[in-house]
């Protein structure tokens, strides 16, 4: 069985409900259609029920068990726009401003769901940008309180491949933070173990990755990463995490053990922490197009409930996937 099809499988155990506000977009009706034929998950459709259902017919597409709610005629409207107005309003925001960003911008109306409870999760992002969607969850949901930052990763999973768990890996942060500083690249590598405990169910190796193994080379931005995985050390010791390492270090434990000797977890890392959005967003698309491994994300970590992201180059599969990913996140959060 694949790495996704055991998510799935956790995910149907024990149902969560995920909205997908994106309704305008053929893959999310399609990506619907696969989550309740595979009973992954419950669905809230945003849109117009008996427009959805035509536009889904055409396709032949089944959406029957899903749940559609059209922001315009939603009885619930007013209670959102003053939970809304509760939440921003210190901000500025405005009854009419709330109103109008929860019936014309659907990212909006899909978190204020998740507030309420009525929903889960959210994921969105294949028609979106990343700062949109997490503009609005981070507007209406806020951040986890242990958590220090709202970071991205990509669960890649790689064929054929004996590193890491078994070609399963974290990449992060490789969709959000642009230029981490020391603080915050530690609270990316530790919340990212957490994500790969909780997603894959085993134990995390971090890697703090650099372009220098253990003192090979000397630059300042070599020392950002030596700093941070210290800190990281530090605030979570019950974690595996070392560096600062070269990737091949890493992940290959002949590499590692040359290079690296002293360290129990040099060839053997899981999760890799990238010391710059440049770096981990170039890693995962190389790993992703040269190795044809899945990549799943970005999966936000940090927020107070599960909301995700899609590329926007994204298939109807990789919405799927994300969907499970977010159900089994909602299980747990």
């Amino acid at each position: 069985m694949g790495f996704i099809e055991t998510i799935k499988d956790k995910a149907k155990a024990n149902q969560k409900t995920i909205v997908l506000p994106e309704t305008n977009d053929i893959r999310t009706l399609e990506a619907a259609h696969k989550v309740l034929k595979e009973k992954i998950a419950n669905l809230i459709l945003l849109g117009d029920e008996a427009t959805l259902k035509a536009e889904a017919a055409k396709a032949n597409l089944n959406l029957d068990a899903a749940t559609f709610i059209n922001p315009s005629s939603c009885d619930e409207l007013e209670n959102y726009v003053e939970l809304f107005v509760k939440l921003r309003g210190h901000k500025g925001l405005s009854e009419k401003s709330a109103r109008a960003l929860l019936l014309e911008n659907p990212l909006y109306f899909g978190v204020a769901l998740v507030k309420s409870q009525k929903a889960d999760g959210m994921v969105a992002g294949a028609i979106n940008s990343t700062a949109d969607v997490l503009r609005a969850s981070l507007q209406i949901l806020g951040t986890k309180k242990d958590s220090k930052l709202v970071s991205a990763f990509f669960l890649m999973v790689v064929p054929n491949c004996d590193y890491g768990e078994k070609g399963i890996f974290i990449f992060a942060d490789s969709g959000l933070v642009q230029n981490p500083n020391a603080q915050e690249l530690a609270s990316i590598a530790i919340d990212s173990a957490k994500s790969f405990q909780s997603l894959v169910g085993k134990e995390p190796i971090v890697a703090m990755l650099s372009h220098s193994t253990k003192g090979s080379a000397k630059h300042p931005d070599v020392d950002k990463v030596i700093e941070a995985t210290k800190l990281a050390q530090s605030l979570a010791p019950q974690i595996a995490i070392d560096g600062e390492f070269q990737l091949d270090a890493a992940i290959v434990p002949s590499v590692g053990k040359s290079k690296a000797p002293e360290s129990k977890i040099a060839g053997y890392a899981n999760v890799l922490v990238f010391p710059d959005l440049d770096s981990g967003n170039i890693g995962y698309k190389l790993t992703q197009r040269l190795a044809k491994a899945e990549a799943y994300g970005p999966i936000t970590q940090g927020i107070a409930a599960p909301v995700n992201d899609l590329s926007r180059g994204c298939s109807s599969d990789d919405i799927v996937g994300v969907v499970a990913i977010t159900a089994l996140q909602a299980q747990q959060n």
